[in-house]
């Protein structure tokens, strides 16, 4: 498929959420509406959807096939919540996906991209092992500052 991108719309997000569900991305401590609320507050134009049209011809019959999320600090740029529906992963759109997010990365002069993948998912790994990415050799740690009850 040639992936169509487009930039997050409001009412992407049951969609969005759906995907990331679909894919085993939703955690219990973090709220998926509350994190899509977050990201629309800071650099909206990373956060990009792939569509597929449906068999009519009319905009709104498009599906959303892929979701993620980037972002650039100044010194790193970042990719999270990426996710490709389930029966189209293997078909290049997750690559596309990273490939434009590179290309929009790079554009903003970032020189370096991290992504976190969480221990024991292999598939996940691999796929950005053929990307070229690489362990790092650090340790990721986080603290959460906002619970999302």
């Amino acid at each position: 498929m040639t992936p169509v991108f487009r930039p997050f719309r409001p009412d992407d997000t049951e969609a969005v959420v759906a995907l990331w569900d679909a894919c085993g991305l939703l955690r219990p401590w973090n709220d998926p509406r509350r994190d899509i609320a977050r990201k629309v507050a800071e650099q909206p134009e990373l956060f990009l959807v792939a569509e597929q049209a449906g068999h009519a011809e009319r905009d709104d019959e498009r599906t959303v096939v892929g979701v993620g999320m980037a972002g650039y600090d100044g010194h790193r740029g970042w990719v999270n919540y990426l996710a490709v529906r389930p029966d189209l992963q293997g078909s290049g759109l997750g690559r596309a996906f990273m490939a434009e997010f590179e290309r929009l990365l790079t554009a903003r002069g970032c020189p370096k991209v991290n992504v976190q993948v969480r221990e024991g998912n292999e598939q996940v790994l691999g796929f950005y092992a053929s990307l070229g990415y690489a362990p790092d050799r650090a340790v990721s740690l986080g603290k959460r500052l906002i619970a999302d009850d």
